[in-house]
């Protein structure tokens, strides 16, 4: 997708932007397994919480490590899938139960499986939204895990 700034220059999405910088092919998003969604979507969910972690205020690497650690965490994904829930459409629910319901050969070291799973299935709906490039829609579901934090209401992180 791409917008027109002022003056007339494109701007491509991040993933376009990705996709043409690398010369990398267009494919079908069916075409991936729920667990390579979940692999990309656990990584743009890490990118993204970084993210707002450090721009919400400076402090020595060590503090912010323990502060994404708490919010990347297969509990906290899980919490997160619980409060964003009711908003998800049809198609991002069937998403969600793709990667939920994907068997995996690992499990999570501090989460039971249910927990795990649930995880796993919203960062294969994440996973989706950003290939489809729908980073918009991704961000209004994350930030309402973030809430708290960027509203510093959550002291513990």
């Amino acid at each position: 997708m791409e917008k027109e700034l002022t003056g007339g220059t494109k701007c491509l999405s991040f993933i376009s932007y990705i996709k043409e910088a690398l010369d990398l092919p267009d494919t079908d998003i069916k075409t991936y397994s729920p667990l390579a969604l979940a692999y990309i979507g656990d990584s743009i969910y890490d990118l993204v919480i970084r993210t707002a972690v450090v721009e919400n205020g400076n402090a020595p690497v060590n503090k912010l490590h323990k502060r994404v650690t708490k919010l990347v965490q297969a509990s906290a994904q899980a919490d997160l899938y619980f409060k964003i829930k009711d908003q998800l459409s049809e198609e991002e629910m069937v998403m969600f139960k793709r990667g939920r319901n994907a068997k995996s050969v690992t499990s999570a070291k501090n989460a039971g499986i249910v927990e795990y799973r649930t995880a796993t299935g919203l960062e294969a709906l994440l996973g989706y939204l950003y290939l489809t490039d729908q980073m918009d829609r991704m961000l209004e579901l994350i930030k309402q895990g973030l809430i708290p934090i960027l509203n510093k209401e959550d002291p513990s992180v």
